[in-house]
């Protein structure tokens, strides 16, 4: 291994070792309580040395907003094989509310959180949740074209769709459903997505 070699290694390592750091305290302390001094007490650093890697707080959430949108597209891409489209929505509503519930510190930074958006625009880019809602858009255009749904605006019905489960998903990540006991949370959210999904099928059928 060659000296840059060596040294790009070490600079990727010393993000991913800001990157968890601050993961942790932003789940245990809360976003807007944690500073770049905060996290760089945490591992034993200057705040200096974190500026050398990320140019502020905000570079640090996009960067695990970013990882969060990875993890999602490889669980989507395990869908890939399931040909029927509806189907294959159906299951990934289920996958979308599934990783919602297991990672919610990353579906929290990744939808919820202040100071994501912002950075998006700053970097006028979006590529790793733009594969996300592509992946899904495609679908929703099979849907159409095999008349599952009625011939209608894609976008309109992706986002329709994507709505529904972050809507539900974030109810709950957010404790807004805390009065319900957790297994009855469960069978509404799987009564909730059978619903929406058996529908998707009978909407031609009635018109």
């Amino acid at each position: 291994m060659s000296t840059d070699e060596r040294k790009e290694r070490e600079k990727q390592e010393m993000r991913q070792l800001i990157v968890r750091t601050a993961m942790k305290l932003f789940a245990g302390d809360g976003i807007d309580n944690v500073s770049i001094r905060k996290i760089a007490e945490a591992i034993d650093y200057s705040p200096g040395s974190i500026y050398s890697y990320f140019k502020d707080k905000g570079e640090i959430i996009h960067a695990i907003h970013n990882e969060g949108f990875e993890k999602l597209f490889a669980l989507q891409q395990s869908l890939d094989s399931i040909k029927d489209p509806r189907e294959r929505l159906a299951k990934m509503g289920e996958l979308y509310i599934k990783f919602a519930m297991e990672n919610k510190d990353y579906y929290d930074l990744m939808f919820i959180a202040k100071g994501v958006a912002e950075k998006i625009q700053e970097k006028k880019e979006w590529d790793a949740g733009q594969r996300s809602y592509n992946s899904l858009r495609t679908t929703v255009a099979e849907c159409i074209e095999k008349g599952y749904l009625k011939d209608t605006d894609i976008d309109a019905a992706t986002f329709a769709m994507w709505g529904f489960v972050h809507g539900m998903a974030s109810l709950i990540i957010r404790g807004r459903c805390a009065m319900m006991p957790d297994e009855v949370v469960q069978q509404i959210l799987k009564g909730s997505l059978k619903f929406i999904y058996d529908n998707v099928g009978s909407i031609t059928n009635n018109k």
